[in-house]
């Protein structure tokens, strides 16, 4: 070997080309592994489940228009789907290097802890996108079989936000997998929170504190089904109906003689997607921060 290909072959790869090798292999250990089928079966159950419902129900309010079936459809189960994706591929994609040793044997050598970080996010990035685009081919061919092809920009508008939810829910599901170094602990912690706890905070905030919950994940990924909406504010005249729910409504409730004021906030699409974007920065350098500091003992 001469000494000029010495020295090429003991270059050390820049940070891209160590998070794309990152991002590689993690793929196919994700396409390899049982936690993809098992996403992917769920998807399609969920999927199937609706479809079922749908030809064997006929809801009238769902099978209006082409609007009404994706709010009914997509609006109620996209975040689901997204929540379900973060914690599958982001749940234990840091603690996974310590609970399973692998990082001994990995970061020892002249691999940038940044590059094993940003490789496993893009990574859990693509296959949880992989899943939302699989559900939302399903939903637009059962709304191609009601309606033909009409298929209303809102539902593009909110497939968009949610796959910036996506993003936000990976950023807060590595700063969680950051955080500990059992897998099992961060898949419950972010389970815990994805599926009930930041809409169990959200409620208790706007019904018993009565402020706006905008610092609170799940509130600003009600955009996802909130532009699929249609809002009527005159419910004599149907020719007030606008798209989108208002960004505060207020309900009166009588019980015995006492009246009951509940007000109710909806975040608008910029402020829901600076919300998301917020969380995911946040998360995301928090998560990282802990990685870099987090010692191999």
């Amino acid at each position: 070997m001469s000494e000029q290909e010495a020295k090429s072959a003991n270059i050390v790869p820049g940070s891209m080309v160590q998070a794309g090798m990152i991002t590689r292999y993690t793929l196919l250990d994700y396409f390899r592994s049982r936690r993809f089928a098992i996403l992917f079966v769920l998807v399609l159950l969920i999927s199937a489940l609706l479809t079922v419902v749908f030809a064997w129900k006929r809801p009238p309010e769902a099978l209006l228009n082409p609007l009404a079936f994706y709010s009914t459809w997509w609006g109620t189960s996209a975040t689901l789907v997204v929540a379900l994706a973060g914690i599958f591929f982001g749940g234990d994609a840091i603690s996974s290097e310590f609970q399973n040793r692998t990082g001994y044997s990995v970061l020892p050598n002249p691999i940038r802890r940044s590059s094993v970080y940003v490789g496993k996010f893009v990574a859990a990035l693509i296959a949880a996108s992989i899943i939302l685009v699989i559900f939302a081919a399903i939903t637009v061919v059962n709304e191609l079989y009601y309606f033909g092809p009409n298929v209303p920009v809102e539902f593009w508008e909110s497939a968009l936000f949610a796959w910036v939810y996506l993003l936000a829910v990976l950023g807060f599901t590595f700063f969680l997998s950051s955080a500990f170094k059992s897998g099992s602990y961060s898949i419950l912690v972010s389970a815990v929170f994805l599926l009930f706890g930041f809409a169990l905070i959200e409620m208790i905030i706007q019904d018993l504190v009565g402020i706006e919950p905008w610092f609170i994940l799940s509130y600003g990924s009600g955009i996802v089904g909130n532009v699929l909406q249609v809002w009527c504010p005159s419910l004599l005249s149907a020719s007030y109906c606008v798209i989108g729910l208002p960004h505060v409504t207020t309900t009166a409730t009588t019980i015995g003689r006492q009246v009951i004021t509940v007000t109710s906030y909806n975040a608008g699409n910029a402020e829901g997607l600076v919300i998301m974007v917020a969380y995911l920065v946040v998360t995301g350098i928090l998560g990282l921060v802990l990685f870099e500091r987090k010692e191999f003992n």
